[in-house]
């Protein structure tokens, strides 16, 4: 059998790849961690943001969302200062205004999970792909549910970014059809 390409040598993506990376996951500080964690990739590589996780979740008391939603500018501003985060302050200041949104969607669906799941009828979207290369950076799906989060004051969830959000907490499977980690070849 023959992996997914895109972790090339890297422990660290073979870790992410093989270990979380299209397993679905429905618990809401889980995906929120994603959330925060994708906004913050955006225009940077996946391996940057995974080198600073460790650093993310003790800036965010390990992406608790009550916690976040109430973070003050001066204790943003401090996060930015004393942890090693990606330093770009719109991106930090989101983390905070999208807890607050999610604690309004947990209020309103129950969970942030319902809510996001519920865009592909709570079963993972399974695709059967040759090749890397033939992963689409964004689909219909993610270019609705991008559209329907902004329209609910999320930051920095952009089809593309949200299409690897899916993919992050396994909205959809793409490793390819020969990856062991493909959901054709996991057992139960």
């Amino acid at each position: 059998m023959t992996a997914c390409l895109w972790p090339g040598d890297n422990q660290r993506m073979k870790e992410y790849h093989d270990r979380e990376w299209c397993i679905p996951n429905k618990d809401d500080r889980y995906i929120f961690e994603m959330l925060t964690l994708e906004g913050a990739q955006s225009g940077l590589s996946w391996d940057i943001v995974l080198s600073k996780r460790e650093s993310y979740k003790k800036a965010f008391h390990n992406f608790d969302i009550s916690f976040c939603a109430e973070l003050t500018e001066s204790e943003l501003e401090g996060i930015k200062e004393e942890h090693q985060v990606i330093k770009h302050m719109a991106k930090i200041r989101s983390v905070q205004h999208n807890a607050i949104q999610t604690l309004k969607i947990q209020k309103e669906f129950g969970s942030l999970s319902n809510f996001l799941w519920e865009y592909v009828h709570f079963t993972p979207i399974i695709h059967n792909r040759s090749a890397d290369e033939d992963i689409p950076s964004q689909t219909d799906v993610s270019i609705q549910l991008s559209k329907d989060l902004k329209k609910r004051g999320f930051k920095f969830v952009g089809p593309v970014t949200v299409y690897s959000f899916m993919q992050a907490i396994g909205m959809v499977d793409d490793h390819i059809n020969s990856c062991p980690f493909h959901t054709s070849h996991r057992t139960s």
